[in-house]
């Protein structure tokens, strides 16, 4: 072991909660980490890994060398379809799923205990809510380290806690105090889960957020000081999406939605998309379709179901059947609607996207906000009523398409989405708050420089781990 040069660097274990937004996140932690030269092994069942192969955007893994994928044999769950009426926004399908990752506890387990025998150190690298299945391996592995990441914005984070804190200055008690109520953002038989894992051993070393201090110092830095969410040692190594593209694109594989970006005018174009959790009834498509016609704006739609727990079974659902008789005939010269996957980040960058209407998946807000463009906020869920909070009244780059408190039911009406998009995409209101999103989004990119916040955060995670 002595002569093995692997033995003289820690190894960074990943591990993933399964829901696209989430692995995404630790997908991009892995492109930076094992840029360094350092191994990385990005864990999950063999359903998630081949899930996340196929959608990856912004780099190729083969590109690196230290990136390792390790499949686990993928348990027996059921594999039931999306509910477009569900009285919940909450993708209660995929809890099935979810609640099969805790088989993977022996065998991550066993997988990270080979691995400190083979390298000084290991280094594992947990979503915030796979707690459960590492809760082992502080106390039996001598050599490894754990690392808590938060999947959250800080400001999303902190929103839980910061009453029982004794001290928080009036600008944070302002925003705080606009965060919804959580009541309705996670359904019942959820919290079996979340029980699991607040009922694991938290023994960590420190955390991890995906966020920038260009974009929330504020929230990051009361986390910091008064340890509000539990961890010693925090570092905010965010946006880890990637903050800039390559302009030169190989015109023969890219989307054919990026050919007809290229004929459009700048800031033109609204994005609408709303992640891989949110399924629609039928009454709903067309009530987006009819607001989107109505604007009179721009627009590239993706109209897909929500994931399945196995996005490579079962049938899917043909939602352009459902579009307003005549609607895609009608819009053909100004709108594009997009059935599967779609390249969001290249969209975002794309100099004719003026716009993004969003479910305010942390994930999609980063994406949008490193690339510049201001969003017609639309939470479901989970932690997108108060990432709206942050977006809509905190950095004021977007407009509310539905306040989440007022909303009624599920149901937002064409009026609602008309009104959203005139309103960012043509009125002055919208531009100046497109040239908020663009100054920070040059922010966000400068951080990332050669002296910049965001590279000497890196720079110290790296030499921390590798100490």
């Amino acid at each position: 072991m002595a002569n093995d040069p692997c033995s003289q660097s820690p190894a960074i274990v990943m591990v993933p909660l399964p829901f696209q937004g989430h692995t995404t996140q630790l997908l991009h932690l892995s492109r930076l980490v094992s840029a360094q030269n350092l191994p990385v092994y990005f864990v999950g069942t063999t359903t998630l890994i081949r899930q996340a192969k196929t959608r990856l955007q912004g780099w190729d893994p083969s590109s690196s060398a230290a990136m390792h994928f390790h499949e686990f044999p993928t348990p027996d769950f059921e594999n039931p379809p999306p509910n477009p009426n569900a009285p919940s926004r909450f993708p209660s399908h995929l809890i099935p799923p979810l609640m099969s990752t805790i088989r993977l506890r022996e065998p991550v387990h066993a997988f990270v205990n080979e691995l400190s025998t083979k390298y000084r150190k290991v280094i594992v690298i947990y979503d915030l809510f796979m707690s459960y299945v590492v809760q082992d391996i502080h106390d039996t592995v001598q050599n490894a380290e754990a690392y808590r990441f938060q999947c959250p914005s800080a400001f999303t984070s902190f929103s839980f806690h910061w009453k029982n804190e004794p001290s928080v200055p009036p600008e944070a008690v302002e925003l705080l105090s606009e965060c919804p109520s959580a009541d309705g953002f996670f359904p019942p038989e959820f919290y079996e889960y979340l029980i699991l894992q607040d009922g694991a051993r938290k023994i960590f070393s420190g955390d991890i957020y995906d966020s920038s201090r260009v974009i929330e110092p504020l929230y990051l830095d009361l986390i910091e000081k008064q340890k509000a969410v539990g961890a010693e040692k925090i570092w905010a190594l965010g946006p880890l999406n990637p903050v800039s593209l390559p302009e030169k694109r190989d015109s023969e594989t890219q989307h054919k939605c990026l050919d007809w970006l290229d004929k459009q005018e700048p800031d033109s174009v609204i994005f609408i998309s709303f992640g891989t959790t949110i399924s629609f009834s039928d009454q709903e498509i067309k009530e987006i379709a009819i607001g989107l016609e109505r604007s009179f704006q721009k627009f590239i739609w993706v109209l897909r179901d929500a994931d399945k727990g196995d996005v490579f079974t079962g049938d899917v659902r043909k939602l352009s059947e459902i579009l307003p008789l005549g609607f895609e005939e009608r819009v053909k010269d100004k709108g594009m609607i997009l059935t599967d996957w779609a390249p969001q980040l290249e969209i975002l960058a794309h100099f004719a996207t003026g716009g993004f209407m969003s479910h305010c998946g942390w994930n999609s807000c980063l994406e949008s906000i490193s690339m510049g463009v201001p969003i017609a906020t639309w939470p479901m869920h989970s932690d997108q009523p108060r990432n709206a909070v942050l977006i809509t009244k905190g950095l004021r780059i977007g407009v509310e398409v539905v306040n989440w408190e007022r909303r009624s039911g599920n149901y937002v009406s064409s009026d609602m989405v008309e009104k959203a998009v005139r309103k960012l995409m043509a009125s002055e209101e919208g531009d100046e708050i497109r040239k908020r999103a663009k100054e920070l989004g040059v922010a966000v990119e400068k951080s990332f420089m050669e002296g910049g916040d965001a590279r000497k955060e890196f720079d110290s995670f790296i030499a921390h781990i590798t100490r």
